[in-house]
């Protein structure tokens, strides 16, 4: 696992492509990010083909059964801009987990409580939350616990009251610890913890990442998606040094890549010069089945079993389990 100094790389925030990276004038070449040729050598023979984020694709073989469950580890989806697949991803990364036998947790820590509809959950019609379970020590979290149509996929949703805690979580003793005390009877019972982030680096976030043994970072194969990296880099190294120590990074997920696009290729050519091993060899395209699942209120490896979107997240949850 790639050092926090690592994960510097001042050159991948800035404006212009590095030396390294094609310009947007050149012609892609065989090995390109994307791209899924393959170079060859002077031998003659090929070398084994390239992935999306140009480096040889490696096959990760499905994970074995376990015996039992817990105790969990707790994963935070992390990204303070919005629109780059946190949701989604914690969706499906869950729902393709539950299908190699792990028992799921998904916690809705976003107001906006989209993670609660895309599991088709109305969040207005709620009468309590995990807002009612972090502000009231009185509640037990197992009363707020729902099941989803997800088998071994449970949920912990949300709504528009959980903004309110950002506030009133101010004047606590011990505000960022709040979500760890909530998840604290829990996670002997599952064996992930997914936590989907609201779009900012504010006090739940802190809170998210306090709780969470690692972070999995969706980054949206955009330019301005790169930038906002730094940000989040440096509220990760705050929370490891004085909150978390134990805090790592497990990937950096490139998710809306169009393999049609030099700039998507550019982008992901861009994480993995900057990021290494870092980032996930697995690479969430852009597909429409993914707006079909949010109204449909299942994972995409339900609603099209089949398709591109739930094969990679198949292969996202058998990356995560070997890391």
């Amino acid at each position: 696992m790639a050092t926090p100094h690592s994960l510097r790389a001042p050159e991948v925030f800035g404006e212009t492509p590095s030396a390294g990276a094609p310009s947007a004038g050149s012609a892609a070449s065989t090995s390109s990010p994307g791209s899924g040729a393959s170079d060859t050598p002077a031998n003659g023979k090929p070398d084994q083909p390239l992935g999306p984020t140009g480096r040889p694709l490696r096959e990760i073989p499905d994970p074995p059964p376990l015996d039992g469950h817990g105790p969990a580890r707790v994963l935070a989806m992390c990204n303070q801009k919005g629109g780059v697949g946190k949701t989604t991803s914690t969706i499906n990364l869950g729902a393709s987990l539950a299908e190699y036998g792990r028992k799921v947790l998904l916690v809705d820590f976003d107001p906006q409580g989209a993670l609660s509809v895309g599991l088709g959950v109305q969040p207005h019609e709620l009468d309590q939350t995990v807002y009612n379970a972090v502000m009231e020590s009185s509640i037990n979290v197992r009363d707020i616990l729902r099941k989803t149509s997800i088998d071994g996929v449970d949920l912990l949703p949300s709504n528009i009251d959980l903004s309110a805690a950002e506030v009133q979580l101010v004047a606590e003793v011990g505000r960022e610890h709040s979500l760890m005390r909530v998840l604290r009877p829990l996670v002997g019972e599952y064996d992930f913890v997914l936590v989907d982030c609201q779009p900012s680096l504010g006090l739940l976030t802190v809170n998210a990442l306090t709780a969470a043994d690692g972070v999995i970072i969706p980054l949206e194969c955009e330019f301005f998606s790169l930038r906002g990296v730094a940000l989040l880099m440096d509220t990760i190294d705050k929370v490891r040094e004085r909150l978390n120590p134990s805090l790592d990074i497990i990937g950096i997920l490139a998710t809306m890549f169009d393999p049609r696009t030099l700039h998507s290729k550019e982008v992901i050519s861009r994480v993995v010069e900057a990021f290494g091993e870092t980032v996930f060899d697995t690479v969430i395209n852009r597909t429409v089945r993914f707006p079909e699942t949010t109204v449909a209120g299942e994972p995409i490896t339900t609603w099209a079993p089949k398709s591109v979107g739930a094969t990679a997240y198949r292969q996202l949850a058998r990356e995560v389990i070997r890391r």
